[in-house]
This record gives structure tokens, C-alpha cells and sequence, in this order.
């Protein structure tokens, strides 16, 4: 693995890529594979009005960590919270099988703990009707097609693990529920600058209620729900659909499930919305370009460890992870499987936003992209903890706009909404140790979202010196981008341009006639206008 560029910043001057000799035509050094040094520069864990922390704090300094215990959890009800299975306000009409007639209302809590308290399933059905017993008002609207299918291909000793015991192990993690999640946990909803912190095995009981769709109150798609603006959370669209994507998406989930359930990993996980209070002058801003290394090869979860890495967020964090999405975000959330955990209590971002995920362990090996994707293997997450106890892996979330028109991209408009998106995800500093660390990304909002790879490459690299970090960009396999953008990076250094000046480029280029079939090509245009830059500024 090699990177054409100068130099990046990590986890102090000892780890990966530090400053170096380059060799001749620009290319890097290779890339070590060592994690980096646990920091000790973490301040105390402590609650605050801008952060929730669900374990009780003196358990993590004493090397344990228990959770967070209330009187009478059952009885919490808040729009402001996400609304537990487990609440008394959850109640549910049951009906007698084969009888009509008005039935009862018991607590929903009731019918999953009798459904789920099993001591195997023994075929799809008896947990298909297990899910549906507790959520009688999707029956005929929820299938398990996709499950189905996946579990009736495998061989009769695979089946009966799932069955006749990770899927039981699974139920009895789900119903710890009332006991692990007693404190209030709150959405991060739109305008709030806000961190949860909790536990991986907080995280593991709240995604195994997940799959066995225990949330039934408020998490739904239709759009005239109170809670339209969050992702949904329980897996029940991922069994909708007989497919290669599902089969493999289920293989990498029941690796992690498999991982918990028989050693449950003993850390805590943050997740903190940040917003930019003020806009940023683009136009007169005088900071330098800072570094880059960019290569066709490799991944940002691989040669991007202890950098600041980018996840190429739908505005609904996950995209369609619980759906048929299958790209750089869904594989990031599938491998990194407790980011899932992020949709039950995130809303929609706003332009100005972004999540930060510090600490989510990566459990799984895959190959490939899309239709291609298969998952390998379970993976053996070495990355050291900090004194909180969280992996040292910092995942930024920031989405890109989706162009039905790819021209407009070039409008100052959305010029300067991808600027602020990006700066937002790359200025925030919430590990210490990680406050100069290089960003790790590449072609973030281009495929569908039909973004221009070369004015995105820019844009990110703008937004990195904005925030004074290095950034090290992965092209996944395109050579000619790799050496485009490469080449404009080195133009831009060798002339001193500021980010200012390249701003000011860009909104002159936004003038071009695009109906023209020869419209200029967007690094030629800067190049080319390079001189006008000393008569302007």
C-alpha cells in the first residue's frame, strides 16, 4: 500500500503516517498496520447537561462497569426520550387465537418477555409468530421472506445453532432490557449539541430488541408519524426481502450477536450530535492548504486506522442498513454493527450538523462493494481503549446532498452547504489524543448522489484545512482520480493558494455555461485561472 503526498498527522508524532522521506514522484511511505498509543490525555467521565451517561461513572474508574439503575424505570414516558418496551405505558390488546371479540390490554412488556422466553425456536415460523404475537398491528403488513430464505439455504447444523441457541441467547440479552436501560435515554433531535454514552452490552441488549422488533411505539416510516424525522430502528424490513444483500447482511449480523452473546466486550461507546453556530466566511478565509495522501487501494477502516474516519452518512443515519443499501455507510454500520444502535435515537441532520461515534468496535470481515459484498469472517478488533474504555476509533457521520441535476453542484448555494457539512464533520475534536488527526475518506456523496469526484476531493480537502487537519483519501480503485486530484493538490500547494482563493475559483467556475458540450473540466478551469488569483487577491 502506498500514498502519493507529503505527510499526515495521528495519535502523536509515532504512528502511522508520520514524517517521513518521500520516495521519488511523490509517492509515501507504506502504511503501518500497529494501532496506535493508548492516549492519556482524557479528562474525568463525568455527566454533564450536554452529556448523558447511562453506567454508573465510578464503576468505569474502577474498571467495571455497571449500569445506570432509577427507581421505577417502568414508568418513565417522555417524548424527549426514547419510549422503552418495558415502560407500563405500553400496553397492547390481546386476543385469544381463533376467538373474536374484544380482547384485553396488557402490557406490551408482558407479551415479549412470554413470546421471547424460550428455550429454542425451532423452525423460522415459531419466531416469526413470536414477533408478531407482540406487534398484532403489522400482521399482513411485516413478512420474512428474506429470512426465511436465508435460514432454510444453510445446513442443518448452522440452522440449529441459530435456532436452537444464538437466536434463545439472543432473546434472554433482549429481555435484560428493564435492568441494563434504566436511565432515560434522550433523542438527539435536530439544533441539540448532545453525547450519549453507554455500554456495549447496553448497546448489544438495545439491538437484540431491535431484531426482534420490540419497538413497536414510535419508530416507524410512515411520514405522518410524530417521529417521521428518525430512521427506523427494528430489523423487520430486513427480513422483508429474499435476496443476496439480505442473506449477507444477516451473516455479518449474527457474527456480532454470536460475538456478545459469548463474550460480551467490556467498554462503553459515544455518540455526540455537534452543530456549527456560525457560518464560515469561505471567500475570505486565509488558511492553507494542508497535506494530502491519496490512494487507489485500501479502505478507510483499514489504512485508516487512528485517523478521523469519514462515514458517507444518509441524513438518516444508516441509510439502508435494515433495508437493501449495500454501499460505503451500510457496510460501515454492518461491520461496525453497534453504529446501528445510532437510529434509535437520532434524528434527521441538518445541513449544519453531524455525528461523531467514538468507540464502536468493528466485528466483522467482508470483501467487496454493493452486489459484491460478502462477509469472510468474524474480526478480532485490537484497537487500544482510552481511559473511558472506548476503542480509540472515531467515525464521523456527514451527509452529502443528492443532485437530481449534477450542475448544481457547482451553485455557491451548494458550494457552501457541502463546505459547512464537511468542516462540521472534520472540526469537531472529541477524542484529545485525535485533535490533529488526518481525515480519513474519499469519494464522499459522488455514485448515486451523483457528486463530481474531483469538486468533492476539493471541497473535503478545503474543509480539512479549514479545521488544520491532514487529509489521507482513499479513491477505491480509480487510478486516473487518484492522479488527478493528486496533481491539483500539488498545483495548489506549490502556488501557496489559501481556501479562500480556491473558493473564489469555484464560484467563477460556477459561471460556466454547462449546457455547452465543452464545457471546461473543472481542474483545467483552475489551472488555468490560477494567475487571476494574483490579480484578485
Amino acid at each position: 500500500m502506498t500514498f502519493k503526498g507529503t505527510r499526515c498527522k495521528s495519535y502523536g508524532s509515532n504512528w502511522y503516517p508520520t514524517m517521513m522521506e518521500c520516495a521519488p514522484a511523490g509517492i509515501g511511505p507504506h502504511l503501518s498496520t500497529s494501532a496506535p498509543p493508548a492516549p492519556n490525555r482524557q479528562p474525568l467521565l463525568r455527566p454533564t447537561r450536554d452529556h448523558t451517561i447511562c453506567v454508573e461513572v465510578c464503576s468505569v474508574d474502577s474498571g467495571q462497569i455497571l449500569p445506570f439503575t432509577i427507581p421505577h424505570p417502568e414508568n418513565i414516558w417522555s417524548s424527549e426520550h426514547v419510549k422503552m418496551p418495558f415502560s407500563t405505558y405500553q400496553m397492547q390488546t390481546m386476543t385469544t387465537p381463533g376467538r373474536h371479540g374484544q380482547g384485553r390490554e396488557v402490557p406490551h412488556w408482558e407479551v415479549v418477555k412470554e413470546m421471547l422466553n424460550k428455550p429454542d425456536f425451532r423452525t423460522v415460523r415459531d419466531l416469526e409468530t413470536a414477533i408478531m404475537r407482540y406487534n398484532p398491528k403489522y400482521v399482513g403488513v411485516w413478512h420474512f421472506v428474506g429470512l426465511h430464505h436465508f435460514l432454510n439455504q444453510m445446513h442443518g447444523s448452522e440452522q440449529q445453532y441459530i435456532l436452537g441457541k444464538l437466536l434463545p441467547q439472543m432473546a434472554q440479552l433482549a429481555l435484560k432490557l428493564p435492568t441494563l436501560c434504566q436511565k432515560p435515554i434522550p433523542l438527539l433531535r435536530v439544533g441539540m449539541n448532545h453525547a450519549i454514552t453507554m455500554s456495549q452490552e447496553q448497546i448489544a441488549c438495545l439491538l437484540a430488541n431491535a431484531f426482534f422488533c420490540t419497538f413497536s411505539h414510535h419508530f416507524t416510516t410512515c411520514h405522518h408519524s410524530k417521529y417521521s424525522s428518525f430512521p427506523d430502528i427494528n430489523f423487520n424490513r430486513l427480513f422483508e426481502k429474499a435476496s443476496h444483500r439480505t442473506s449477507e447482511k444477516l451473516k455479518t449480523i449474527f457474527c456480532y450477536f454470536s460475538t456478545v452473546v459469548e463474550n460480551m466486550p467490556k467498554g462503553l461507546v459515544t455518540f455526540q450530535r455537534c452543530g456549527l453556530n456560525k457560518p464560515i466566511d469561505w471567500k475570505r478565509s486565509q488558511c492553507k492548504i494542508t497535506q494530502l495522501y491519496i490512494t487507489s487501494e485500501g479502505t478507510i477502516e483499514d489504512e485508516g486506522r487512528g485517523l478521523l474516519q469519514v462515514d458517507f452518512a444518509s441524513s438518516l443515519v444508516g441509510g439502508g442498513v435494515l433495508g437493501q443499501g449495500l454501499v460505503q455507510e451500510e457496510i460501515r454500520f454492518l461491520i461496525n454493527t453497534e453504529l446501528i444502535v445510532t437510529r434509535l435515537f437520532t434524528e434527521r441532520l441538518n445541513a449544519n450538523e453531524c455525528l461523531v461515534i467514538t468507540g464502536a468496535q468493528r466485528y466483522s470481515d467482508y470483501t467487496g462493494y454493493s452486489d459484491s459484498y460478502r462477509w469472510i469472517r468474524s474480526h478480532n478488533d485490537m484497537t487500544p481503549r482510552d481511559s473511558w474504555l472506548r476503542r480509540l476509533t472515531e467515525i464521523v457521520a456527514i451527509d452529502a446532498t443528492q443532485f437530481s441535476n449534477p450542475n448544481d453542484q457547482y451553485r455557491p448555494h451548494y458550494l457552501e452547504r457541502e463546505l459547512m457539512k464537511a468542516y462540521c464533520g472534520f472540526s469537531h475534536r472529541v477524542i484529545p489524543e485525535n485533535e490533529h488527526a488526518a481525515v480519513a475518506t474519499g469519494n464522499w456523496g459522488c455514485g448515486a448522489y451523483k457528486g463530481d469526484i474531483k469538486l468533492k476531493a476539493l471541497i473535503q480537502v478545503m474543509a480539512a484545512s479549514q479545521a488544520r487537519r491532514d487529509v489521507v483519501y482513499f479513491t477505491f480503485g480509480s487510478n486516473d482520480s487518484c492522479e488527478a486530484i493528486h496533481k491539483m493538490h500539488q498545483c495548489l500547494q506549490k502556488r501557496n493558494v489559501t481556501v479562500g482563493q480556491i473558493y473564489n475559483l469555484l464560484e467563477k467556475y460556477s459561471r460556466t455555461d454547462f449546457s455547452k458540450s465543452r464545457a471546461q473540466n473543472l481542474y483545467d478551469f483552475i489551472q488555468n485561472n490560477l494567475d487571476y488569483l494574483r490579480g484578485r487577491f
